[in-house]
């Protein structure tokens, strides 16, 4: 407890690594967001939605299998958010399932939205 890295907003427009999205990819893609007020995601985000990593008993796949749907280019930082840092956490169990240390960004798309000087990213 305490150890999990995290970022703040000026941290996440710095980032050099790959910074996932895992909310679903209507919200993603700026078609619907019925939560924040603005639509979208963070320009230069990828989007994973977290539902696809878990089979229908709960359980993550095979780790090869998990490393494919999460498609992570080489050995580049990684960090993830959804819509308020709930489901970002079950893809940071499942990056660590992997080895894969990443970072959360609390606020999330909440809190990036929710600022008008924050850039907004739309479609794929």
């Amino acid at each position: 407890p305490g150890h999990l890295a995290t970022l703040t907003a000026d941290d996440v427009a710095a980032f050099d690594g790959t910074l996932i999205d895992v909310r679903a990819p209507e919200r993603f893609r700026g078609e619907v967001e019925p939560l924040d007020p603005r639509a979208g995601h963070i320009p230069g985000a990828v989007n994973r939605p977290v539902g696809a990593f878990w089979e229908a008993d709960g359980t993550l796949p095979a780790p090869e299998r998990l490393a494919e749907l999460l498609g992570l280019p080489g050995d580049r930082p990684v960090a993830v958010y959804c819509g308020s840092g709930v489901s970002a956490a079950q893809e940071l169990l499942a990056l660590a399932s992997l080895g894969i240390d990443a970072a959360l960004y609390p606020p999330s798309w909440s809190g990036w939205s929710s600022d008008p000087g924050r850039p907004v990213a739309v479609g794929e």
